[in-house]
């Protein structure tokens, strides 16, 4: 999830989702890599620029497990990523897709989502999941996703921390059988 990836600028093309104006600044002109150098300092900057109360973490076990990972740069500058981890078979999770709020609006963040698609499809995947919030749907369905139902779980703290959820202690009407 990106936190607020904002709707399209007023020049992109609403089925890809790139600027069709030609000119500085659109995502087409960042130097766009799959796996290129990249440090845990440049991603803390742009964490930090693009996601308020970031706080500086270690990159490196997340990078280790990553299937793939590809980066944004503007005249050397760390302007955008995406991280993709996969299972070892056919399925890739899309992850941490962010982009600076100076390069927002100008397609880069879709251009970074297809670049991630299309090499992990080379890598073996057969499909490419993503979980986001609401607001960003618009987004995802410009880089090509489209809905599915799907779950989350939260392991950080007990289930009465997300006032949405119900007793999961509790064998409920719905629940599985064992």
């Amino acid at each position: 999830m990106t936190g607020s990836e904002p709707a399209p600028s007023p020049t992109a093309d609403l089925r890809t989702g790139l600027d069709v104006e030609a000119g500085a600044g659109s995502g087409a002109e960042a130097d766009v890599e799959v796996d290129g150098p990249l440090t845990g300092d440049e991603l803390n900057t742009l964490f930090h620029a693009a996601w308020p109360g970031h706080r500086d973490a270690d990159f490196g076990p997340v990078l280790a497990r990553s299937l793939l990972r590809v980066t944004a740069r503007r005249a050397g500058r760390l302007v955008g990523y995406v991280n993709v981890v996969g299972d070892g078979g056919v399925h890739a999770f899309l992850l941490d897709t962010t982009v600076h709020p100076d390069e927002r609006r100008r397609g880069l963040g879709v251009t970074l989502v297809r670049a991630a698609a299309g090499a992990a499809r080379e890598r073996g995947a057969h499909w490419l999941h993503v979980d986001f919030e609401p607001h960003l749907t618009e987004f995802h369905e410009r880089c090509g996703f489209r809905p599915t139902a799907a779950g989350l779980m939260a392991l950080d703290g007990p289930a009465s921390a997300d006032p949405a959820s119900a007793d999961l202690t509790s064998d409920g009407p719905d629940a599985p059988a064992d």
